[in-house]
């Protein structure tokens, strides 16, 4: 028997497949999340915050119906990424999020092309009216996406729970702003 997801959505991008989480993405996420490439998103971590991590993920979509997809290449299957809808209990608001887990994969659109549909699923199907992502400041990166993606800073919203320094709060358009 091979574990899976059975009720979760697969979305379908240009370039993308984006579905749920498997143990063969593991290898990639472990090496994105024991790098200084996971910085700005607790890492990097030993084996068992690793390990950790990777199970929350897909802990999200078995306990709250929904949670980061991983995102793929579509030719190829390689997992590239992760991003989509992110809502612990301890967060104020749902959020959306994204990651690239390799640095040869930055730069490529490919995290823009994920959170853009993403973001269509949580509003078509999962029905959200708002969402957010929390960033940390220091992530330029993910700061320029935000923007491109439309998002303003809600210097007003509640924040997370958050040990360290408090993100910032980039505010999605909301769904019919988007139509």
């Amino acid at each position: 028997m091979t574990p899976h997801l059975a009720d979760t959505p697969v979305l379908e991008t240009p370039r993308l497949t984006l579905r749920a989480p498997r143990i063969d993405d593991y290898p990639a996420w472990e090496a994105f999340y024991r790098s200084d490439r996971a910085r700005f998103v607790g890492g990097p971590g030993d084996l068992a915050a690793a390990w950790r991590a990777f199970a929350h993920m897909v802990g999200m979509w078995a306990l709250r119906g929904a949670g980061p997809f991983v995102f793929a290449d579509r030719a190829t299957d390689a997992a590239i990424g992760n991003a989509g809808p992110w809502f612990p209990m301890d967060w104020p608001e749902p959020e959306l999020g994204w990651l690239v887990w390799s640095e040869e994969a930055e730069g490529r659109g490919y995290a823009s092309e994920a959170a853009e549909a993403a973001r269509a699923f949580a509003y078509e199907t999962l029905g959200w009216s708002a969402a957010v992502s929390y960033i940390d400041p220091d992530n330029a990166r993910s700061i320029a996406l935000a923007e491109r993606l439309g998002c303003v800073v809600d210097a007003n919203a509640p924040l997370p729970d958050h040990a360290g320094q408090p993100p910032l709060v980039y505010r999605h358009p909301a769904p019919e702003a988007l139509r």
